[in-house]
């Protein structure tokens, strides 16, 4: 299984169609998408630096605001199923299809999870693979990876490309992790019948705990 995240920052860009095409079609019955929170996401930033009310507020309305960009998602393209319960999830194994995940009622049952900015689309998006025992985990983000080395979940972080917990969902993990661009799609799409790798290999090793000064990356986008 797949459990492949579409960053928010997508939201508005030229390739989310392609994406959407390659993962419904060459994914059936083996992908699960996670929706960053993307502009939806960004709206919370805003109204909590405005006026102020808890994280743990912020929390439950940005991945509120996952699921909008989900349904977004759903609506251009109607192949894709919406999966919101484990059961739901589990479904994919009897080939009703690939599917986009309906964070809210998981994420806000399990209080294992920080309800903090610390914890973004990146750090759920890996909880649900560790969650389904998925193979693989692709992030895809708006910025195209360097070519052929592997890349630390610590540069990841200094970059503001991952949120501050995302190496503890990483670290010591069954599936593999990787970062691809937005113009990676076909090469996914290759990668998903086994032809080649998804995009640059993202490792957890040596990655430090999160400190006052890590950058704060857009949130659950």
């Amino acid at each position: 299984m797949w459990v492949v995240k579409l960053g928010g920052s997508l939201a508005q860009s030229r390739c989310l169609p392609a994406w959407l095409d390659v993962l419904a079609t060459r994914g059936a019955s083996n992908v699960v998408i996670v929706p960053g929170g993307g502009p939806f996401a960004g709206q919370v930033r805003t109204a909590q630096a405005h006026w102020r009310f808890s994280d743990t507020a912020a929390h439950c309305m940005a991945v509120l605001a996952m699921e909008q960009y989900g349904i977004m998602l759903l609506a251009m393209c109607p192949q894709l199923t919406a999966a919101g319960t484990p059961a739901q999830l589990g479904r994919l194994t009897e080939g009703d299809g690939a599917c986009v995940w309906m964070p809210t009622r998981m994420v806000l049952s399990d209080q294992s999870l920080s309800a903090s900015w610390a914890v973004t689309s990146d750090s759920l998006a890996a909880w649900l693979a560790r969650r389904l025992h998925a193979e693989h985990l692709v992030l895809v983000k708006s910025v195209q990876p360097p070519a052929g080395r592997p890349v630390s979940c610590a540069e990841l972080q200094r970059r503001g490309m991952v949120d501050r917990a995302f190496h503890t969902h990483i670290d010591e993990a069954a599936f593999s992790s990787w970062w691809c661009g937005p113009d990676d799609a076909r090469r996914v799409a290759l990668a998903l019948t086994g032809a080649m790798e998804p995009g640059v290999r993202v490792v957890g090793d040596g990655m430090p705990g999160p400190t006052a000064e890590s950058p704060v990356p857009e949130c659950h986008g």
